[in-house]
């Protein structure tokens, strides 16, 4: 293998578990290993039920382990060996039974005796694959918050018919996701170590009354992947957000706000400190004049005006009062126009980069896992970036984010 493969000289330790998506455990590690992985593989003994050790004896040239006291070598303890000489560790099929076992500690077997051995320090990417009531029962949801809690990347399911017939949520992700999460995680540098990063993320909401509410389609999606992306860089992340129906990246700082103008407070309490401020929230545009103290009760022979007010721009108020070596970026969702919208943006606020994406596009809108966007900076370049999924976005715009710190040497 020549070192020009990404992943050349890095050991990963995949784990299997007995799910009927194991078969695709064959596909991530061919894939792994053609990228350069050395890649060890534990298995369940309920996964061999479904593929048999001797496919991935055979994909990665080394010995694939299942029985706990399976010793191949006789100077080295296998799973405290495997556990601490990996870069990263895989679980792909992760069952909810090995979720349980890994949030509280249990060990065994030998996969989960593996993952009690893991430092903390290496990472550990957990890709599910269950029946849609198995990944919502309480426990599991209880196991997963607990996992992510403490720095285990959980890889989103995907939705579609399962393995029992049921429709939803509980398919593996599919195996290019999951290798590039991977790829992301050992190709990634601590170049953002002692920053102070702010992000914000998520819709507003404007209120009408006390139930009604000007708001977007937002999910928070972009903003998350930003903000886990830039912990995992070595940055010290606040993520002002607004209402989304996403769990926090572990280790980040999160201000929840609802309107603007508390997004607007948030963001210049945290601003002064911070060495970069990236605005990926859908702020509204407008709130109402006036906010009725009770419910607006319909009436269907007259109709209803609202007055409403436009709302501060908070990046272009962050750009204004910026601190000394401040890096200030924005996006700019638009459906027409795209980059001579986000150009005039980019100057008008007065930022060092905007992020301009199509959002009536269903592949790179609203509430969905991938982006297609193209940044652009002001001496006039732009880079479109493919589509992919917002994580692996989010570290293309920080990596582009770092270069340019570096290239003007900004403290």
């Amino acid at each position: 293998m020549t070192t020009s493969a990404p992943l050349a000289g890095k050991r990963v330790l995949l784990g299997i578990c007995g799910s009927i998506a194991a078969y695709k455990a064959a596909d991530i590690c061919s894939r792994l290993g053609k990228l350069g992985a050395d890649v060890f593989v534990v298995m369940t003994s309920s996964a061999t039920e479904f593929v048999g050790a001797p496919t991935f004896r055979a994909l990665t040239r080394h010995p694939v382990l299942v029985d706990l006291f399976d010793e191949p070598l006789s100077d080295r303890i296998a799973h405290i060996d495997l556990a601490q000489s990996s870069d990263i560790v895989l679980v792909a099929p992760a069952t909810a039974n090995i979720i349980a076992k890994l949030a509280t500690g249990i060990a065994d077997d030998l996969l989960s005796t593996c993952l009690l051995a893991v430092p903390t320090s290496t990472p550990l990417l957990v890709a599910p694959a269950m029946n849609t009531v198995m990944l919502e029962h309480p426990a599991t949801r209880a196991n997963m918050t607990t996992l992510t809690e403490r720095g285990v990347e959980i890889i989103t399911t995907g939705y579609g018919v399962l393995a029992c017939q049921d429709i939803g949520y509980g398919k593996l992700a599919d195996v290019d996701e999951i290798v590039n999460a991977v790829r992301i995680r050992l190709s990634t540098h601590d170049d953002f170590k002692g920053r102070r990063l702010l992000i914000t993320a998520g819709p507003t909401r404007e209120p009408l009354d006390p139930v009604r509410y000007i708001g977007n389609r937002s999910s928070g999606k972009m903003g998350y992947a930003l903000a886990e992306a830039a912990v995992h860089r070595g940055a010290s992340v606040i993520l002002v957000s607004g209402p989304t129906a996403l769990e926090p990246p572990a280790f980040v700082k999160i201000v929840r706000v609802e309107t603007a103008e508390q997004m607007l407070e948030a963001c210049m309490h945290a601003a002064p400190t911070c060495d970069v401020v990236i605005g990926a929230a859908a702020v509204a545009d407008y709130r109402a004049a006036s906010v009725a103290s009770k419910k607006l009760k319909r009436n269907s022979t007259t109709s209803l005006t609202v007055e409403l007010l436009p709302n501060p721009d908070i990046i272009a108020t962050i750009a204004a009062r910026r601190a000394v070596g401040q890096f200030i970026a924005g996006f700019a969702a638009e459906t027409d126009d795209i980059d001579v919208n986000a150009a005039r943006k980019l100057q008008s606020k007065g930022l060092d980069l905007i992020v301009s994406n199509d959002v009536s596009r269903p592949d790179a809108g609203f509430d969905v896992d991938t982006n297609a966007v193209t940044l652009h900076w002001p001496d006039g370049r732009s880079e479109a970036l493919p589509l992919q999924s917002k994580r692996a976005t989010a570290e293309a715009i920080l990596s582009c984010i770092a270069a340019a710190i570096a290239k003007h040497n900004l403290p």
